[in-house]
């Protein structure tokens, strides 16, 4: 931490300097200063890259342009971009990521604060927060990344960052798009959308179906890969138009749904050598099925250019039925895929089993219906006002959310054989609600209150916020299927916290600042009683600079975890149960760059714009302790945490120019552990690092029509993405799309 402190004293010292020697500055930066605050609507964090520049902690803001460069459906690739962020794959389409902010759990990215549009995203954020449905890419305008102190506004979880998505807004004029791709794996997609709006009245409608067969084979033929839609209703009116204060009203649908013949079952070392686009004929039948829909109603009224209230209603349904190879029982020795495919060795029989290759007994393979349904409702309010007092400028902004969400399982087994053809044939049909058949929920309150005062160069935000838990479990059991309460296990936990933080933010000039931030951590525990919530204590320290055409941006960060929660998640190689365990004093500190750079003038006809992304995370855990989940091992003191790679690079170049447009993105991904360990990472527990690079091209055939084309993966190399929930994973192969885009 003090070489960290040591580095980032060093550079704002230099940009000091640079600043000292700057011209005319004193004018600039008050013209700056004297500008309007614009409050932000409650759909947005930053909404612009401008607010994003200017805040007092790490913000990140993806706008709409960036988005269109490779016109992506994997949020994977999205944020690669972005320093902080750290990602593994699983499917290789980006179809349930499994994103970190900072060094948080990454699985099934539990552990940040995931939004659309403002409301919380995840099926239950706070009684079931795994991420099994995440918002399609392909349809949103922009992505807002908070981390550090200024992100304390939005929980529950407030260690690593949030991050925010912006799905599509009603235009201010008549307008639409089109766009149709075709390529590798038979992947396709169809995007359209159109809106337009007057003085009283606007819309907008979106369609987008994104589909492929996959890229991986099975020895039957079946199709491996997926089928989404998705579709997007918004409906604005300006009330009462004469009125003193004026007032609107907006209702938002969204429906998606997925068919996808996914699996958990990955590929022995051995396999994934030979053939690593192989899937084992005991995950023919593993099939995820989803439909998910949102009702969101917001209301907005301005009291004045300086004062708004908006509240917004709203409520996300969520069904699914990840329907998938689970177990191997042997001559009555039960075995989980992952043990499986892990000690393949061991369990040599399981493992023929699992690989086709003999005619097994009757009811050996189980198949499990993971049967879940979930939905979050509430209603949350939020006050900006802004006001300047001599040269002095305030924001104060006020906000609360009642929420409620519920995870129902209620799943079952079924049981088959295998011919040493690899064919599969039912035996035994479960019973729904035999495996699984619970219910948890959670009740919260949260609100905040956080304050800006800016003052000549000095910038300085003040925060806190509350949040009020109540978490239950009723367990009605394997045997009362009806739900007759006869067996009825009940547990509940609740807590209390306030989260308290503070930004600051000091220019030099319009070129040159320095800001930093220390705020508290905070995740909520499970609904074991007496389990304790997740807390840490972070701080940042950075700077921002622009000198001639380069921009950039070093920030340093420190996060220590006073208790550090573990979820036992069958994503990451589990049992599934969601329950959570003590991982005790974790520490994680860490080093962000950006750098961007245009080789030529703002005026020429050409653009050649550069970037550069780097980020360095180191962690270590602070006690010893054995995981009996077996999902992180037995830790001992100085060990570091699983799935969190130490360097990750990220660079782009582009050549823009009014008749076409080319991009390239490169990205090295580091080595990670998946279990907890120091030193030479063992064979078995690593993912190697790999160097990947993407493609995209654009040719504007005129004013309205352009034709596309990407490519995934340039250079065709083979990798490993990871190693959960069940044997090594490969990532998305070369793959080529073309396609056509139409805008009026």
């Amino acid at each position: 931490m003090r070489s960290l402190l040591l580095l980032f004293a060093t550079i704002i010292f230099t940009m000091s300097l640079v600043a000292q020697n700057k011209k005319n500055d004193k004018g600039m930066l008050d013209s700056i200063q004297k500008l309007d605050e614009v409050i932000i609507s409650t759909s947005t964090i930053l909404g612009n890259k401008y607010v994003a520049k200017n805040r007092t902690g790490s913000a990140f803001y993806l706008s709409s342009k960036e988005l269109a460069k490779f016109s992506f459906t994997d949020i994977n690739r999205a944020l690669r971009s972005i320093p902080g962020v750290t990602i593994y794959e699983e499917d290789g389409f980006g179809l349930r990521p499994n994103i970190s902010l900072r060094g948080t759990s990454p699985e099934r990215s539990s552990k940040i604060t995931m939004m659309e549009d403002g409301v919380l995203i995840s099926p239950a954020p706070y009684s079931a927060s795994a991420a099994y449905y995440f918002p399609t890419i392909a349809r949103m305008e922009a992505i807002e990344v908070l981390k550090g102190s200024s992100q304390i506004q939005y929980g529950p979880f407030t260690t690593g960052g949030a991050i925010n998505m912006i799905s599509a807004q009603i235009p201010t004029a008549f307008s639409g798009k089109i766009r149709a791709s075709y390529g590798s794996f038979n992947s396709n997609q169809l995007h359209a959308k159109i809106g337009g709006s007057n003085a009283n009245f606007g819309y907008v409608l979106e369609y987008l179906n994104y589909g492929s067969d996959g890229f991986k084979t099975l020895p039957s033929g079946k199709n491996t890969g997926f089928n989404k839609n998705d579709f997007v209703a918004k409906i604005r009116a300006n009330l009462f138009p004469n009125a003193a204060f004026k007032q609107s009203l907006e209702f938002k649908f969204q429906y998606a749904d997925e068919i996808g013949n996914e699996t958990y079952l990955g590929l022995s070392e051995k396999d994934f050598k030979s053939n690593p686009f192989y899937r084992y004929p005991s995950s023919d039948n593993d099939k995820m099925t989803t439909d998910h829909t949102q009702f969101m109603l917001t209301h907005q009224i301005n009291f004045s250019k300086n004062s708004r209230i908006t509240t917004t209603a709203y409520r996300n349904n969520f069904a699914r039925n990840w329907y998938k190879l689970d177990f191997i029982n042997f001559n009555g020795n039960r075995q989980s895929i992952a043990n499986v495919l892990e000690n393949n060795k061991k369990y040599p029989n399981h493992f023929a089993i699992v690989n086709g290759t003999v005619n097994s007994d009757a009811d050996v393979i189980g198949i499990k219906a993971n049967n879940r349904k979930y939905y979050s409702q509430g209603i949350q309010t939020k006050l900006d006002y802004h006001w300047y007092q001599g040269g002095v400028f305030h924001d104060l902004e006020i906000g609360a959310r009642f929420h409620y969400d519920e995870e129902d399982r209620f799943q079952w087994v079924d049981r088959y054989e295998i011919s040493s053809t690899g064919i599969m044939t039912q035996t035994i049909a479960g019973i729904p609600g035999t495996d699984a058949n619970r219910i948890t929920s959670a009740n919260a309150f949260a609100s905040y209150i956080t304050y800006k005062l800016k003052y000549l160069n000095w910038t300085f935000t003040p925060g806190i916020r509350y949040e009020n838990i109540q978490l239950q479990r009723e367990d009605f059991g394997k045997n009362d299927v009806t739900r007759t309460g006869k067996n009825l296990s009940e547990r509940e936990n609740s807590v209390d916290v306030f989260i308290p933080g503070i930004g600051a933010n000091y220019k030099f000039t319009n070129e040159v600042s320095v800001f930093g931030g220390v705020h508290k951590g905070f995740s909520p525990p499970g609904n074991q009683d007496g389990e304790k919530p997740e807390e840490s204590m972070n701080y940042e320290l950075g700077t921002r600079f622009s000198v001639g055409k380069l921009r950039g941006e070093f920030v340093g960060f420190y996060n220590y975890y006073s208790n550090l929660l573990g979820s036992d998640l069958a994503a990451t190689g589990g049992t599934g149960s969601l329950d959570q365990f003590n991982a005790g004093e974790v520490s994680v500190n860490g080093i962000e760059v950006l750098m961007n750079y245009d080789f030529f003038k703002k005026d020429s006809k050409i653009a050649l714009p550069i970037s550069f992304g780097y980020t360095f995370t180191n962690t270590e855990f602070k006690n010893s302790f054995g995981s009996l989940e077996d999902l992180w091992g037995v830790v001992t003191i100085g060990d570091e945490l699983p799935y969190i790679p130490k360097h990750q690079f990220n660079a782009g170049f582009s050549v823009e120019h009014p008749l076409f447009e080319i991009n390239i993105n490169a990205r090295f991904n580091g080595e990670f552990r998946t279990l907890a360990g120091k030193g030479t990472i063992p064979e078995n527990e690593k993912v190697v690092s790999n160097f990947i690079v993407d493609f995209s091209g654009k040719y504007f055939i005129n004013k309205k029509l352009n034709a596309t084309l990407n490519i995934i993966n340039l250079l065709d190399n083979t990798y490993i993405v990871s190693r959960v929930p069940s044997g090594v994973r490969p990532g998305h192969p070369f793959g080529m799309y073309a396609g056509l885009e139409f805008a009026f």
